[in-house]
This record gives structure tokens, sequence and C-alpha cells, in this order.
């Protein structure tokens, strides 16, 4: 059950970073590699910040935050 809701942060994740970073949006399945590859990356950045995030809107945020990063990651990549 905790991997049915890892996905389903990960895939809100995706999709609200996808629409403040105006990426144009990704799809179902593209949105969801986004969010939970967010995750992961927003979990290791506040581990490294000292920060905690707890409860269902802690990993929404946590998720979010990871993913607008990879999505700015990915960004500075594909210029080069």
């Amino acid at each position: 059950m905790e991997i049915l809701w890892f996905l389903l942060i990960g895939l809100a994740a995706g999709w609200l970073a996808g629409r403040i970073m105006k990426a144009g949006g990704y799809g179902l399945m593209g949105d969801l590699v986004v969010g939970v590859i967010g995750a992961l990356l927003g979990g290791f950045l506040f581990r490294l910040a000292g920060l905690a995030a707890t409860g269902l809107l802690g990993s929404l945020v946590t998720a979010t935050v990871g993913a607008i990063v990879l999505i700015a990651l990915l960004r500075v990549v594909k210029r080069a």
C-alpha cells in the first residue's frame, strides 16, 4: 500500500511541478516518472539541508520541490 501512495504522490508532484515550471506537461507516465524521481531527489536534498517533512502534505511538498529541481536540471542539460 505504501508503494501505491508513493506513486500517487509522485504523480501529483510531477503534475504540480510541470504546471509551476510551465513545462507543457509530460503526459501521465512522464509526470509519474518526473514525480517519483523528484521525490527521491527532494528527499535527498531535504536531508542535506537538515529538513524533515512528515505526513501527506510534507511528502507532496518534498516531491514537488525535487521534481522542480529535476525539471530545471533537465532544461540546463538540454540547452548544453
